[in-house]
């Protein structure tokens, strides 16, 4: 009996924020895997060990968490004023499908830090030391991420002493800029239903007022209350309750329906990525899950995230656009947890800790604008090499 053999890719498993993922350079997968389609699904969810029945990707890259269950393909990029083209891919965990939908914030912070080192960016345009300026184009959702990126000695520098909650050592700082990030495509505006708080009703489940908007990733913000919540809860205290999590995903469901991101209910089951449920809360003391103390006087108010069916352990990065975002603009449900008025920067507090994120917004024409949301993140190379792979059977 013939048994298929395997195939070498060279990449790179890399940390970036609150997430790990396994990097490629478009040029290096194997021609059908270039271009979109089932063979590069196929191929990522092989290399991420997906679907698994068992939720455990044992054989596969990937670490049964949504924070870990991802891919990158970066290419030098062919559009005036950028460096890399940056496409991210979820890769679910026991279903067969990767969502191309949206972006992943986290790991935007390792994308200068690879390009540099993988020759995807002009020497040029690199210093010896301080901070290389890397204009990255998000194929995903059409946008562009400018990364400052420290330089030591000509080459990426990754360690440091930053610290980031959610991260248990401290590693360079990289300073993300998303310019306009508002998502102009699915559905619209930064507010796609025209409002900064809408009712939005759940049949059998209640009626919830809903900050629902387009920024770094489309997300639903909901009140904690009116879940039951406090907006101190940790993991386990959601993941553990399978009810609370089908309910949960049941007003995702709505509220993107809501969004105009799918025509029927039906779709969100294989649209996870996007969009994000959260739900806020005004200040509050809380045990972090790494058992550090938030005090209330410390942050500005409480946000948890969901994240491909379950809570998120700290915070996505492109959630954190949309915090940043939400909280400047008056009247949100995430500007009024956090005391209402102008404010162009929070301090939140999630279950491994808090965050610090800016934006400003403006009114034109009766629309809010937002030009630019700022937070700092970190990124390091876990492991460089290849990736083995079965023949895919075509």
């Amino acid at each position: 009996m013939a048994f298929a053999p395997q195939i070498k890719i060279p990449a790179t498993y890399m940390r970036g924020g609150t997430s790990k993922g396994v990097f490629f350079r478009l040029q290096d997968l194997p021609a059908a895997a270039q271009k979109p389609g089932p063979a590069r699904d196929a191929l990522l969810m092989r290399v991420i060990g997906s679907p698994d029945a068992y939720g455990k990707q044992i054989d596969g890259m990937g670490a049964a968490t949504s924070s870990t269950s991802k891919t990158v393909i970066l290419s030098a990029s062919t559009r005036p004023d950028h460096d890399v083209d940056y496409l991210f891919g979820q890769v679910a965990i026991d279903k067969p499908f990767v969502d191309w939908s949206g972006n992943c914030g986290n790991l935007s912070a390792a994308v200068g830090p690879f390009a540099i080192s993988n020759g995807l960016v002009d020497p040029a345009r690199l210093p010896r030391d301080g901070f290389a300026t890397i204009r990255i184009w998000q194929a995903n959702i059409g946008k562009t991420i400018i990364a400052h990126v420290p330089m030591t000695n000509g080459a990426v520098q990754e360690t440091g002493d930053f610290e980031l909650d959610g991260v248990t050592f401290p590693a360079a700082e990289i300073e993300l800029e998303f310019l306009d990030p508002a998502e102009e495509g699915d559905g619209g505006a930064l507010f796609p239903t025209g409002h900064v708080v809408d009712t939005l009703e759940v049949p059998g489940i209640g009626s919830f007022e809903a900050t629902m908007i387009n920024a770094g990733i489309p997300t639903i913000f909901l009140n904690a209350a009116a879940l039951g919540y406090k907006g101190t809860e940790l993991q386990d205290d959601v993941n553990g309750d399978p009810a609370a999590l089908a309910r949960l995903e049941t007003i995702r469901a709505h509220g993107a329906l809501k969004m105009g991101l799918i025509k029927t209910l039906e779709e969100a089951a294989t649209r996870q990525h996007t969009p994000k449920l959260a739900w806020v809360a005004q200040p509050a003391g809380y045990i972090s899950s790494a058992g550090k103390p938030i005090a209330a006087g410390d942050i500005d108010l409480l946000v948890r995230a969901m994240s491909m069916g379950k809570l998120h352990h700290a915070m996505m990065g492109t959630a954190s656009v949309a915090i940043a975002t939400a909280a400047a603009v008056p009247g949100t449900l995430v500007n009024l947890a956090a005391g209402g008025g102008v404010r162009e920067a929070v301090r939140f507090g999630h279950p491994s800790g808090s965050l610090r994120v800016g934006a400003g917004a403006k009114q034109e024409n009766g629309a809010w604008l937002v030009a630019k949301a700022v937070m700092s993140r970190s990124a390091r190379v876990l492991m460089s090499g290849f990736v083995h792979v079965p023949v895919q059977e075509s």
